[in-house]
């Protein structure tokens, strides 16, 4: 769970560090106080995008770290990508220029590596998310995410595009075969010109050598007789020189120690001489002059240059070039086949078909579930009566699969369900709307759940009901909630009051726990306003009672 947020000059915050516990924790303050803004700092700690405004006013710099403990689900993240596992901190660092730097562990990470790991510790239910639940693709997400189908889903997204991407080739295919076979035609006439050539890799180095050796045959024989006479077969050669020096200074090393270093050297270099001359009469013999295989190679380094300048390129890049016609081919080949690609493209198809239709089972099942859930809490938030239903009908193929997903609600007894967007009022959509987040919540894996404001429109008996079941959610989860009535905020574990106040000119945030006198009165003046009277003390003390 969250167990630390520490912010630096960040919007109206110029310092503050606050810690958090198990169970449900409240957020209240004046309007403007910077309530929602620990929660946007939170948000930045665990990845979402910024720019130079969220800077505190004057500050270089904005700066937030999350301690956490470390969750089980992310011990294995963390140990693949060699940060410790015994603590985990997040950091943010804004600059004035808008540049931004994460950290996990003092590690720099990417903010694709701080929402990765963020998704494990953190779900945010924001203050506007009964908005986009009248949006189809929001619904949809929500059912998928209560009923788990995310591997059904990705399955489904990777079906659609195989199956896509070979219609796209077949149509390709049926519009254009004439140009297709004209392409084909002109790549096997360079790859038969190839394939006439049919040279090998390497083989052009080799040729080159070979005709350097067999063009100078006869000056590398007379060159080399030459240096054996002189080394060896003339009367003055050099051996018998080297020989008669070496076996003088051995004799003259047996009266003067000191000459045998230069004895030892003479006599290696006889060895070596010796050995160079016996290496020279062995090349000697394998040397000999063939004009005609001087001529076969000249002719087969004629046939590589007349290819090389045909096709425009360098000797050396034409077995490459070779390899990839082949390559050409084989893809038009494969394109041409135009009943091969149909087949595929039909397998793809009915691979699509299968995985969605295995999605929209487990949607209608997830369907039936959650309209039971919310329509149970709907009940206790005064819509008695009331009746919330999931339709989950066909719809034309898509990557989200063959359902179209509309939520419904019924908001009396009697009453047949109509599309959400035309029958819920702004209070009753913000009562499901909370409902659909707990509901969502109580299966969540997270360890930390955040609602920012989002008992807006509710009031009342409802709003104590909205308390006791976010109470009774941070029973499983560590809860944060930033709200503005007071019904929810007697039902906290822990209350943090936000205060915004004037300092040097600037407006300036903070933060600070209540202990049970200041949740009176911060009750008391959620209750009654500015004012705080002894008639709205006793009040606040009896809500903070029953809970």
């Amino acid at each position: 769970m969250l167990r630390a947020l520490h912010i630096n000059d960040f919007v109206i915050v110029d310092h503050t560090e606050v810690e958090f516990g198990p169970g449900f924790t409240v957020f209240s303050g004046e309007t403007g106080a910077g309530k929602s803004i620990l929660i946007d700092a939170l948000a930045l700690a665990l990845g979402e995008r910024a720019d130079a405004s969220v800077l505190r006013e004057g500050a270089a710099r904005a700066e937030i770290s999350a301690v956490f403990d470390v969750p089980d689900a992310v011990h294995g993240w963390l140990a693949e990508r060699e940060l410790d596992t015994d603590s985990l901190v997040m950091r943010r660092v804004i600059d004035a220029q808008g540049r931004s730097r994460g950290y996990i562990n003092g590690v720099p990470a990417t903010l694709t590596q701080l929402r990765e790991l963020g998704e494990h510790l953190v779900d945010i239910h924001g203050q506007h998310a009964h908005q986009s639940l009248l949006k189809a693709d929001s619904q949809r997400d929500m059912l998928d995410d209560h009923g788990g189908h995310g591997a059904l889903r990705s399955a489904v997204l990777e079906a659609w595009k195989s199956w896509r991407e070979l219609a796209r080739k077949l149509e390709a295919v049926e519009r254009d075969a004439s140009a297709l076979q004209q392409e084909r035609e002109r790549l096997q006439w360079q790859s038969d010109e190839l394939d006439r050539l049919a040279l090998g890799a390497g083989e052009w180095e080799q040729l080159q050598a070979e005709h350097r050796r067999l063009a100078h045959a006869q000056s590398l024989i007379d060159g080399a007789s030459q240096t054996v006479a002189a080394l060896e077969d003339d009367d003055d050669a050099a051996h018998a020189r080297l020989s008669a020096a070496a076996q003088r200074i051995a004799q003259l090393a047996a009266h003067d120690e000191a000459l045998v270093p230069v004895a030892e050297a003479l006599e290696s270099a006889r060895i070596a001489l010796q050995e160079a001359v016996s290496d020279l009469n062995s090349y000697l013999g394998r040397l000999e002059l063939d004009p005609q295989r001087l001529a076969e190679v000249e002719s087969r380094l004629q046939a590589v240059f007349d290819t090389a300048r045909k096709f425009r390129l360098q000797p050396e890049e034409l077995v490459e070039r070779h390899a990839t016609l082949h390559a050409q081919l084989e893809t038009l080949k494969e394109a041409e086949d135009v009943q091969a690609l149909r087949a595929k493209t039909e397998a793809a198809r009915a691979a699509y078909g299968a995985a969605a239709d295995q999605l929209g089972r487990a949607r209608r099942k997830a369907a039936g579930s959650l309209s039971k859930a919310v329509t149970q809490a709907m009940q206790t938030l005064a819509m008695g009566g009331g009746k919330f239903n999931v339709a989950v009908e066909a719809a034309a193929p898509g990557p989200g699969g063959t359902d179209a997903i509309e939520f419904r609600v019924a908001g009396h007894a009697g009453t047949t369900p109509r599309p959400l967007a035309k029958v819920a009022s702004g209070g009753e959509l913000a009562r499901i709307s909370l409902a659909l987040s707990v509901i969502a919540s109580r299966a969540a894996r997270v360890p930390t759940l955040i609602f920012d404001e989002v008992d807006t429109g509710i009031g009342g008996a409802v709003a104590e009901v909205v308390g006791r079941l976010l109470r009774e959610l941070g029973s499983r989860h560590q809860v944060l909630c930033v709200t503005h009535l007071p019904q929810v905020a007697a039902c906290g574990n822990t209350h943090l009051r936000v205060d915004k106040r004037q300092q040097g000119g600037a407006t300036l945030s903070n933060v600070s726990q209540l202990d049970r006198g200041g949740r009176v009165d911060e009750i008391a003046r959620m209750l009654g306003g500015i004012e705080i009277t002894a008639t709205t003390r006793k009040h606040a003390r009896e809500m903070i009672g029953n809970n």
